[in-house]
């Protein structure tokens, strides 16, 4: 299955080279491109790609604004939104993630993590840039609410499991593993622990599991 690409950047030779490295595999094709958050939105309504890839800083509507449009709350189809920048600066990561965006990678973070990150959004995951990870959850840790808590209480002990493995950036092939369980089962929990914390993808899932301190210390721990 080939994976359908929208890139949104203000600067053509930005946009030139992020083709260039997603169209050298063959999963992945740039059906549109777009040089700012307006016509971003506009395209990406109109042709509904699997994944839009799209930079924060943009004339019009920057990369937070496009996410909350295509993905944010109160949108019936949300469209999987990936934010590619150069600037790791909290108050974009949180309005991105916040806004409905599937990943969050800085351009530096090189073409093998942007490429997984694509197929990631595409197969309904998600991936932040590890040097960003661990100070984004414990940050939504560092807030925790008791209402967290009481949105966990409906939980079964295989989907707190599931919980676990999703807020240490588990795949679901590896979740699966893991718990000896399959893949199939897996995405069943994953679409099941969403509808009862009211989160709408995996960030949603792993920040709460910090917020409601379910999970603490590293990424990998086991």
């Amino acid at each position: 299955m080939t994976i359908s690409v929208l890139l949104a950047d203000d600067q053509a030779m930005v946009r030139a080279s992020l083709r260039v490295i997603l169209e050298d595999q063959p999963d992945i094709e740039v059906v549109a491109e777009a040089a700012d958050g307006d016509e971003a939105v506009a395209l990406a309504r109109r042709l509904r790609p699997d994944v839009c890839l799209v930079d924060v800083q943009m004339p019009g509507m920057n990369g937070v604004e496009v996410a909350r449009a295509l993905a944010g709350p109160g949108v019936l189809a949300p469209l999987r939104v990936v934010v590619v920048t150069t600037f790791d600066l909290d108050e974009y990561v949180y309005g991105a993630l916040r806004g409905g965006a599937v990943g969050f990678v800085l351009k530096d973070a090189g073409p093998a993590l942007l490429v997984e990150a694509v197929r990631a959004a595409g197969a309904g995951e998600a991936l932040i840039s590890p040097s960003i990870t661990l100070r984004l959850l414990r940050h939504v840790r560092a807030g925790g609410s008791a209402s967290a808590r009481r949105a966990g209480q409906s939980l079964s002990a295989r989907e707190i499991e599931v919980v676990r493995a999703v807020a240490r950036g588990r795949t679901n092939q590896e979740i699966a593993a893991e718990l000896f369980i399959s893949l199939s089962t897996v995405k069943g929990h994953v679409s099941g622990i969403q509808v009862k914390l009211g989160v709408r993808n995996r960030v949603g899932i792993a920040s709460w599991a910090w917020e409601s301190g379910l999970v603490s210390g590293h990424l990998d721990e086991s």
